[in-house]
Parts: C-alpha cells; structure tokens; sequence
C-alpha cells in the first residue's frame, strides 16, 4: 500500500512537471511564430541576390588565400626538409 502510494505521488508530480513544461514549450511556439510573422523584416529578392553575391565572392577570395598560405607553407617546409637529409 505504501508502495502504491509513492508510485502515485511521483506519477503525479511528473504530470505535473510535464503539464508545466509543455505549457512553456506552446507559449514559446506561439511567441516565436508571432515574432516570424509581424516582427521580422525580410529582405527582398535584390537585397537577398546580393548578399548571397558578396557572400560567394567572399568564400572564394579566402579559399583563394589559404589555398596560397598553404601551398607557401608546403614549399617552405619542403625546403627546410632537404636541407636535412
């Protein structure tokens, strides 16, 4: 009986917890589909073709250098290596 008793309080409780949990869970969703809908500023398509643009030419400037840095790293290393050997 006292078994039974236990196993009911923590049933409860964690209906409880759940009961409060998802309760934050839904505010937060319907909070966060309100801010996607009203509050947040789109970019147009010019502006979104743009940024992806600059973005691109970005990634291969940078690609271009560390391609460099490595290839001069790997020259340099190969250098020092055969004086060595």
């Amino acid at each position: 009986m006292r078994y039974l008793f236990s196993v009911q309080i923590i049933f409860i409780l964690l209906q409880f917890i759940l009961l409060v949990t998802m309760s934050k869970v839904s505010t937060y969703l319907k909070e966060s589909y309100e801010e996607l809908m009203h509050k947040v500023t789109w970019p147009t398509w010019s502006e979104l073709q743009q940024s992806t643009a600059i973005v691109l030419v970005s990634t291969v400037i940078i690609t271009a250098i560390v391609w460099l840095m490595d290839a001069a790293s790997s020259s340099v290393l190969k250098f020092i290596y055969s004086l060595f050997k």
